[in-house]
């Protein structure tokens, strides 16, 4: 029987119902709690470093491999058109690649423990810069959405990306530390909806409710693993739909969305041709595609076709097979992602590193999901594929933490040695 007390059932829970039954759930009481970080610690110190997810790092590398060739082949009409250079945004693409390969290399040797004691600046940090996005002469507004910060000549940054990575350190530092008190109203659910809703509200003023969602998204997956009440948890899911639903009321662009959604076909060459043009190019390309560089629909008819909707150029270049693939090695990613959280070796690791798979995830289910009409179109880009500086920096900068965490990752003997108390 797994412990409703424990914070992290994935880690402690699991192990404990198999072996001790109610005697081991008697075990999980404040003495364990009280005990889990020098238990953590002499792991830590007593056990050899592992390797890290290889397996991990050689999927993300695919998915980059894949996300350059369909972002030059959706963007060269727009590059030369534009700019007068076909390079234009596969170049900028490849500059942020190489940062975040870098900040990935760095926080994969980076002991991760080093995280909880910068989150409270990082927390800060992030809020600075999505508050100076909202002041003139530093904010830059694409296509109606305030996202960006421009400072001279250099290319903008999207401070909403670094947000995610930010509200992932500070959130699992918070409830790492909060164990019993995550579970009541006053101490546990108040202040979680208040860091989160600060978050997410600067974000829904740029506007970016694709981005917003993600962050609600995580934040809960990370209050639901800490051991937060599902009552409270029933109730958050409740407002949160309260709230949402005049959000979209009140912006005439969400409204269309839905409306694209529900029927496109009712208005074609309007709200509707986006979504029906993506939905063209998945259908072009049939069961293996028309071959690379080959897309007819990258010709100014799909909207976005190396950001938002660059997955549409790869169905119809690589078809179903291709489409397939991909969703495959986000699934992979998840799943190699999980095994991590499942034997890291503390409770701030794990929380750490289902907070980085969850975002990776859900934002891939977000953006395929709006391509293929499955769900109401965002806008939201495709980790390590469509084209943004600072959500592909960002991302890699997430995987490196992930990495280092599966670095310190236990195995069943090591976890049942180390961690649980005889």
């Amino acid at each position: 029987m797994q412990n409703n007390r424990d914070p992290l059932g994935l880690t402690l829970g699991m192990s404990q119902g198999r072996m001790g039954g109610a005697s081991g759930a008697s075990r999980t009481s404040p003495r364990l709690g009280t005990r889990w970080h020098e238990l953590a610690t002499a792991a830590r110190n007593a056990l050899p470093a592992r390797r890290p997810d290889y397996l991990l790092l050689a999927l993300v590398a695919v998915l980059l491999m894949i996300g350059l060739q369909a972002l030059f082949s959706a963007s060269f009409v727009l590059g030369l058109t534009e700019y007068g250079n076909v390079y234009y945004f596969v170049t900028r693409q490849i500059v942020f690649g190489f940062i975040g390969l870098v900040a990935l290399v760095v926080f994969m040797r980076l002991d991760y423990h080093h995280w909880r004691v910068w989150s409270a600046w990082i927390m800060l940090a992030a809020l600075a810069a999505l508050v100076m996005v909202l002041l003139p002469g530093l904010g830059k507004s694409i296509y109606g959405s305030t996202r960006w910060i421009q400072i001279g000549s250099l290319p903008p940054i999207q401070p909403s990306e670094g947000a995610k990575l930010a509200l992932v350190i500070y959130v699992s530092s918070w409830l790492a530390t909060r164990r019993e008190a995550v579970r009541h109203f006053a101490s546990g659910v108040i202040p979680f909806v208040a860091i989160t809703a600060i978050v997410a509200g600067l974000v829904l003023v740029q506007p970016d409710l694709g981005t917003a969602m993600v962050i609600l998204f995580v934040a809960a997956v990370l209050f639901f693993l800490a051991g937060a009440s599902l009552k409270h948890l029933a109730g958050l899911a409740l407002g949160g739909a309260i709230v949402a639903l005049p959000l979209v009321l009140a912006a005439g662009y969400r409204q269309s969305r839905m409306q694209a959604f529900l029927d496109p076909w009712s208005d074609p060459q309007g709200k509707g041709f986006h979504i029906i043009q993506s939905l063209i190019a998945l259908g072009s390309g049939g069961i293996m595609g028309l071959g690379l560089g080959s897309s007819r629909q990258k010709f100014s008819y799909v909207p976005g076709s190396h950001t938002d909707a660059i997955f549409a150029i790869i169905g119809e270049e690589l078809g179903l097979v291709g489409s397939v693939l991909v969703i495959g090695l986000f699934a992979a990613i998840a799943y190699r992602g999980f095994k991590i959280v499942f034997s890291a070796p503390d409770e701030f690791g794990a929380l750490m590193a289902a907070g980085i798979t969850s975002w990776l995830a859900f934002q891939a289910m977000i953006n395929i999901g709006g391509i293929t009409r499955s769900i109401p179109f965002t806008g939201i880009t495709l980790p390590f594929i469509s084209y943004g500086g600072s959500s592909l920096a960002v991302s890699l900068a997430a995987v490196g933490i992930l990495l280092n965490i599966s670095n310190h990752c236990l195995s069943a003997s090591d976890r049942r040695r180390r961690l649980i108390p005889q």
